[in-house]
């Protein structure tokens, strides 16, 4: 009796801890968080010029929500060249009605409209002989070779000429002589290596260059000598290692620069010393590893620019520091290392894009200064939630969370209450059976107890996760930061650790304990209930120490337990400190972890190899594998063991005759009642008329 009553003590203060600890983290979901207000809450923008903020999550849902329809205004990224040339060029031409030809001279393959020509893949030689009026002559797709002097000569109002896709080799220096309309220029999917200096020189209208798709090796400053007018100039993939000096001497009024897919190595500090008029630069896609101090600082017009995929490693503070109008900027799959004070010099920055790059020393501070970014591009979906404020940031989810919700989908949301109803219900369940029903071996009872009271915990859990995704319902990233590193997350965090190490444990003990039951059946070696008691709470103490390990040193193992929105250190990444990666590999490798979660295990072994593993598998093992051993335990432990069912069936069955006695015995009863009565009635009669023939009264019998 003194050990059950202790074992019932055991039990009650299990329990008891528990509920302390619900209570605890109820109350805390009702503390307020402290945010910092601007004109729009994080998480929230303004309705264009009114004062109406509305969620983050009404950005371009479809729905007109603010009443000026700001919101589904900018739904695209157009910053930058494209936001401009929106402004500039943002009514587009009148479509007119298809007109007769008005040119006396051309190829019988060609299509005529009005003075436009076409003779698209007309397996043509040469360039045709047509009439001196044209304005637009499109040649692409042929076998024009070379071009000689003064081959558009005649041509004299020709404003629009396309050359693409003819593997030209060989042009002339005066090849375009005498084009002093022409505006635009395609030269691209050629074979060009070298142009000569002073080609473009009668090309004194020109807008639009284009020279992708070349060979072209070396470009000269005199290259451009006569081309005022460009705005245009596109480069992209070719094979140019270096750009000249003054680049923009020649170009005055460069609008647009694409270089992209080139082999450039270096950027010379006086590449775009003369660029005032530059708007967008494009050099992506190629091998430049150094960006100097002000190498951009004469870029005062630059709108748009974009160095991703080269080597870069650093850029230093000043790059971007005289760049006023700079809207967009990508530094995107570059092997980078950012600054906290890297983008302080640009406050007018609209979107910004650094996939691919990890960004150990993150912080909010980082994203402050740019007060109108939008749009911004990460590596990770957690890096989101250090720029609260911009409208749009990608990835739009880890798998686990998403921008508006702390569960991503509905499937998570659903069975984290579910699985945490079967998890505790289940275990409570057990442990009352276990407490109320005798059994011979009471220290493996006591240990299946314990162990529901462990697994319980996952489910308590799993609970608080699902009460905090309702919390942060549509509105998670602006709270996301403060959740993750909160006291909450890391107290749910530490008590998932504690149900899994426990567990696992226990589950050792227990298989242990059965192996030496079968293999020595007759010897004393199997624990006492002393024993047992003793192993039992060095476990929890084992477990304990496991968990709050990560709480010990903050700097050794950083936030343990807030890498995710369900506060789970299940597989590292490249930012994690070194502490908690080594400790995270120690914990999910260990022999009986492998033997009870091989998805985890599997997940582990490829995190080690830097293996890219999608978030949603995380939120697909949390949710349903690593509670499953808590939520099948009472099933596997108690609830099919042929003692507890041959226990229940003698409960059910002594039940059962109670109730059929009890039911036997009610009817025994108001039949005596029925049987009674007449008796009772006949003794009053005999008595009444024994009374009256002493008196001498006279007695009537009838019949």
């Amino acid at each position: 009796m003194l050990i059950n009553f202790s074992l019932l003590l055991v039990d009650i203060q299990t329990m008891v801890s528990t509920m302390i600890l619900f209570l605890q983290m109820i109350a805390l979901l009702h503390i307020k968080d402290s945010l910092s207000d601007s004109v729009c809450r994080m998480g929230y923008f303004p309705c264009g010029n009114l004062t109406i903020c509305l969620p983050r999550a009404f950005h371009c849902d479809g729905i007109k929500d603010c009443e000026n329809g700001a919101d589904e205004d900018y739904c695209g990224d157009n910053n930058g060249w494209a936001n401009m040339f929106d402004e500039v060029h943002g009514k587009a031409n009148e479509v007119l009605e298809p007109q007769e030809c008005c040119l006396s001279l051309f190829p019988d393959i060609c299509e005529c409209k009005d003075t436009e020509l076409e003779c698209v893949e007309a397996n043509l030689e040469a360039v045709p002989y047509v009439s001196s009026n044209v304005t637009l002559l499109s040649l692409k797709g042929n076998k024009i070779r070379t071009l000689p002097d003064n081959t558009f000569m005649s041509y004299k109002v020709l404003t629009k000429l396309f050359l693409q896709h003819n593997c030209l080799r060989n042009i002339s220096q005066k090849a375009f002589f005498g084009l002093y309309q022409l505006q635009k220029l395609y030269l691209s999917n050629n074979c060009i290596m070298y142009l000569q200096q002073g080609v473009f020189s009668h090309l004194h209208d020109l807008r639009w260059l284009i020279l992708d798709e070349n060979p072209i090796v070396k470009i000269t400053q005199e290259l451009f000598t006569g081309l005022e007018s460009l705005f245009f100039l596109s480069m992209i993939n070719n094979s140019l290692e270096a750009l000249p000096q003054k680049l923009c001497a020649q170009m005055p009024f460069i609008n647009w620069m694409d270089f992209e897919d080139n082999n450039i190595g270096t950027l010379n500090n006086s590449s775009f010393a003369t660029c005032d008029e530059l708007t967008v630069l494009f050099l992506r896609g190629n091998q430049i590893r150094l960006v100097t101090e002000n190498i951009f600082s004469s870029l005062r017009s630059l709108a748009e620019i974009d160095l991703s995929n080269n080597l870069i490693t650093e850029v230093p503070l000043s790059s971007f520091k005289e760049l006023k109008h700079l809207q967009k900027l990508n530094l995107s799959c570059n092997p980078l290392s950012l600054h906290t004070e890297q983008f302080e010099t640009l406050p007018h920055l609209q979107s910004l894009a650094l996939e691919k790059i990890e960004i150990p020393t993150i912080s909010t501070r980082m994203f402050q200064p740019m007060k109108n970014l939008s749009h911004i591009y990460f590596k990770k979906f957690r890096y989101c939630s250090y720029a609260p404020h911009v409208r749009v940031c990608t990835p739009l989810t880890d798998g686990i969370s998403s921008f508006e919700n702390l569960l991503a989908n509905t499937v998570l949301r659903v069975f984290v209450w579910v699985i945490a109803c079967i998890t505790c219900f289940g275990n409570i369940f057990v442990i009352g059976m276990r407490s109320f029903i005798p059994s011979e071996n009471k220290t493996h009872t006591m240990s299946i107890k314990i162990l529901c009271c462990a697994d319980c915990l996952m489910g308590v859990y799993l609970f608080f996760i699902g009460v905090f995704d309702v919390k942060y319902r549509g509105q998670y990233k602006k709270y996301a930061l403060l959740w993750m590193e909160s006291l909450q997350c890391r107290s749910l965090g530490f008590l998932a650790m504690l149900s899994t190490e426990v567990s696992v444990l226990l589950l050792t003990y227990l298989t242990l304990e059965k192996y030496l039951a079968i293999v020595f059946p007759f010897s004393n070696i199997r624990p006492g209930k002393r024993q047992t008691l003793l192993t039992l709470m060095t476990i929890w103490v084992i477990g304990f120490i496991i968990a709050v390990i990560p709480f010990w040193n903050e700097d050794f193992f950083g936030n343990y337990y807030g890498k995710n929105g369900v506060c789970f250190p299940l597989y590292p990444d490249q930012t994690e400190e070194a502490g908690g990666k080594g400790y995270s590999l120690g914990i999910f490798l260990v022999f009986s972890d492998a033997v009870c979660w091989i998805p985890v295990f599997l997940l582990k072994i490829l995190s080690l190899f830097r293996v890219e593993i999608p978030g949603t598998i995380t939120s697909w093992i949390v949710i349903f594998i690593l509670p499953i051993n808590s939520a099948l335990n009472p099933i596997l432990y108690t609830l099919t063991t042929s003692f507890f069912k041959e226990k229940l069936k003698q409960m059910l069955q002594r039940q059962r005759k109670r109730s059929i006695f009890r039911s036997e015995r009610k009817s025994l009863s108001t039949s005596l009642v029925w049987t009674e009565d007449p008796l009772s009635q006949h003794s009053s009669l005999k008595l009444g008329f024994l009374h009256k023939l002493s008196s001498g009264e006279t007695v009537i019998k009838t019949t």
